[in-house]
């Protein structure tokens, strides 16, 4: 395959997930206060990475990738939940560059639109056509679990103080990489695979899922505030354990001063936006920025 006739793959694989992703929630259904919200969400767009993995690891494995359709769009859907259930749990003001919808509506509104897109996204997932589905339901909802496991770890670390990067990858396995993990699989489980190259494409998501965790974090303190959709620095903030700021605090020639500043990261010790650059100053000196 031409690099030229995958881009169009890509393309219209997207195209579909778009469209299907916009009939998935009648915004004027009643209540409306439920189902606008929620249509709100399924059109804040991104990349799709989910839906396009599940599709082209059918693809992969000889079936079709328009068969997965359905499946992508399950796995896309859960996704946005925990979107919007991380966005309320941070404090986070935007997602995409729109007002998140805890922000736009209210909280009580944000935890009715997530649990109403898990039931969505189950829907999606039982129209599959395959005569896998007790597999691809047994994926999914160890998956569910999973990621519920992984954003209680992530809350977690940031009221410890003796977080490791070793309990860092464990959390990112579960809050991020298990959904690309899970992605690649039920493709390729829809697709006809067999046992091996199911376990291969799990094994290919578990180490994007880590690649795309530890890139998100080093976008939160390096990326343009307009093009990343979200508050630099975000996590600093939060006094998130992330990559670079567990990478940094294990730096041996890190200085007094920066130890003092990157303690006051882990204690949320009043940091304001002013004080993101001096952090993010701190990671470049440690090599944790170039390390991730």
């Amino acid at each position: 395959m031409t690099t030229q006739v995958a881009q169009d793959q890509l393309e219209l694989y997207r195209t579909q997930i778009e469209t299907a992703l916009g009939q998935a929630v009648d915004g004027s259904r009643a209540p409306v206060s439920l189902y606008e919200p929620c249509a709100y969400v399924l059109s804040g767009g991104g990349k799709r990475v989910r839906p396009l993995l599940v599709m082209l690891a059918a693809d992969a494995v000889g079936g079709s990738g328009a068969q997965a359709l359905d499946a992508g769009l399950a796995i896309e859907i859960f996704h946005n939940f925990t979107l919007v259930h991380d966005d309320m749990m941070d404090h986070a003001p935007a997602r995409r560059g729109r007002p998140s919808v805890h922000v736009k509506w209210d909280e009580n509104v944000a935890l009715l639109v997530g649990d109403l897109l898990v039931g969505v996204a189950y829907d999606h997932l039982l129209r599959t056509q395959t005569d896998r589905l007790r597999p691809l339901l047994d994926r999914f909802t160890e998956c569910v679990v999973t990621v519920c496991e992984g954003q209680a770890l992530d809350k977690e670390f940031e009221s410890r103080a003796d977080v490791s990067l070793d309990d860092y990858l464990l959390m990112i396995a579960k809050k991020t990489g298990c959904l690309i993990a899970v992605s690649l699989e039920i493709g390729g489980l829809i697709g006809g695979g067999d046992a091996r190259q199911v376990a291969a494409l799990r094994s290919f998501g578990e180490h994007l899922g880590r690649a795309f965790q530890i890139q998100d974090d080093l976008l939160d303190i390096t990326a343009d505030e307009k093009l990343f959709g979200k508050q630099t620095g975000g996590d600093v903030l939060e006094g998130k354990k992330t990559f670079v700021l567990l990478h940094a605090r294990e730096c041996p020639t890190l200085s007094a001063a920066d130890r003092a500043l990157l303690g006051r990261v882990v204690a949320r010790d009043g940091l304001t936006a002013a004080d993101v650059p001096a952090v993010r100053a701190v990671y470049e000196r440690t090599g944790a920025l170039e390390r991730a």
